[in-house]
């Protein structure tokens, strides 16, 4: 992969997981709530709009990524998000990493490095 690739994978890694932390932070407030009042507040959050424009410049990062490498590659190497957002996701919100989804995680990684290898 070009340097180029490799800047756009990251950054559009680090794009989605700001954009999926943000808009569970934005969730998770206000759930005493009634559901319209819920969705009001949420509305109000700037963690909901930080999500946003996270997800709407990842679009035309993920767009410039995959002009750089194969479509398959592409995909597969952005699968990768998945295990950063469970990681940054224990790390951010203490979530729950069983071993399952720590060997689910491996996997993913094995499978990543490989087709980044083969790219």
């Amino acid at each position: 992969m070009t340097a180029l690739a490799v800047f756009l994978w990251m950054l559009n890694m680090s794009m989605d997981t700001f954009g999926h932390l943000a808009f569970k932070a934005a969730a998770g407030h206000g759930l005493d709530l009634d559901a319209f009042s819920h969705w009001k507040h949420m509305a109000r959050s700037p963690w909901l709009w930080a999500g946003v424009i996270c997800y709407t410049g990842e679009f035309f990062v993920w767009a410039a990524f995959l002009s750089q490498v194969p479509l398959a590659a592409g995909v597969m190497l952005g699968s990768i998000n998945i295990v950063v957002l469970m990681i940054a996701g224990r790390l951010v919100f203490k979530e729950c990493l069983t071993a399952w989804r720590m060997a689910g995680m491996l996997l993913i990684t094995a499978g990543v490095i490989l087709v980044g290898l083969g790219v």
